[in-house]
Parts: C-alpha cells; structure tokens; sequence
C-alpha cells in the first residue's frame, strides 16, 4: 500500500469512529455506563491523533485499535449485558449468559499484545523470540488486571450505578473468566498476525536503520 493510500484508509477509520461514537450517544441504555466503556476509546484516539506525526503505527495495527474501539462503543451503547445480537445468540442456544463481554476481554488482550509487540520491537532492543512473548502476554494480563481493579473501584464508589460496567451477570468467576480471555487474546494475537505484523513493520525497521546509518 503506497502512502497516500495508507493515509487515506487511516482518515476513513477515523471518520468512521468518529461517526459510530457519535450514534452510540443517541439514547443508550445507561448515560453514565456509556461513558466509562467508550472514554477508552475516545483516549486512544486523542493519543493516535496527536501522535501520528512522531510514531506512525502499522496499518494492521490501526485496524485492530478501530476494531477495538467499535466493541467498546457498542458495549457502551447497550451495556455488555444486552448488547441484543447477543442476547439472540444467548437464547437460539441455550447460553447462560450474554457472551458480548467475553468477546470485548477476548479483544482486550488481543489488541493490546500487538500494540506492545510493536513498540517493543521498534522502540526496545527486543527482538522476536520467546522473551519477547513472555513479556507480551505478562503485560496483556497486567493490563486485563488493572481494568478488573478499574472495575472494582467503580462498583465499589458508585454503587448500583456501576453494576452495569461491572457486567458480572451473577457469575462470581466472572473476574477470573475475563482475564483468562484476556490471556487467550493475547497468545491468539501473536500465533496468528505475528508473521503479517513482521511484513507490515519491515518498512519502519528498515527506515530506523537508515537513520541511525546516517546519523
């Protein structure tokens, strides 16, 4: 993909964000809820933006950051509990529950482990390897931890008001469940895109190398 093509995909996610946030505040299930699963994502793409200029990111990786600000604005939207696509599935097969957080904790380590693979591998002197995946997935499970601990806070400070962010549904394994999902994202991501995710950076590593040639 020649430059401007990149840019121009890069603008449309944008846009198209901008645009799906924008719908997810007409009428949601919860204001207050609404917020705390979307703020994430509104955060991210202030970071992406101001950013852009001094560290692009792969195309894959924008892609997958899209992909997971969606799942959070959608459960923002309707709570992670009846997101209703869900809840179909929840009925048509019987399920105990409506599995739409399991999908976001699922992306919530998946995501984060190609975004540290990145930096890591263009900003550390790490390179592919088994440390490097240790270190991935231990920082898929710090992340997946601390947002069980953002969770717990909420509930804890607001009451009622945050039981819908902390989306149990009445399992008391579901803490658990959600960084064990976390942990399987994460080890999927890097079985799965990390030879696609060394093709896209080959052009970034090559570039910081000409650099430090020059310099």
């Amino acid at each position: 993909m020649n430059p401007r093509s990149r840019r121009n995909l890069h603008i449309a996610l944008l846009v198209s964000f901008i645009a799906i946030l924008g719908l997810s505040v007409i009428r949601p299930k919860d204001l207050f809820t609404w917020f705390l699963e979307s703020f994430p994502a509104m955060i991210g793409a202030v970071i992406l933006l101001t950013t852009y200029r001094r560290f692009e990111w792969t195309t894959l990786l924008y892609l997958l950051i899209w992909m997971h600000a969606i799942i959070l604005v959608i459960g923002g939207h309707y709570t992670y509990a009846e997101v209703p696509l869900f809840n179909w599935i929840r009925d048509a097969f019987h399920l105990s529950r409506n599995h739409y957080d399991r999908v976001g904790h699922f992306a919530q380590g998946f995501v984060p482990a190609m975004i540290a693979r990145e930096f890591l591998l263009r900003r550390s002197p790490l390179r592919q390897g088994k440390l490097l995946a240790y270190i991935i997935v231990s920082i898929c499970l710090a992340i997946s931890a601390a947002y069980e601990l953002l969770e717990f806070g909420v509930s804890v400070l607001t009451g009622s008001a945050g039981d819908a962010f902390l989306g149990t549904q009445g399992d008391i394994w579901d803490t658990q469940k959600d960084m064990l999902m976390a942990l399987v994202g994460s080890i999927t991501a890097l079985l799965t895109l990390s030879r696609l995710h060394d093709h896209q950076l080959a052009r970034f590593i090559d570039a910081s190398r000409d650099r430090r040639a020059r310099a």
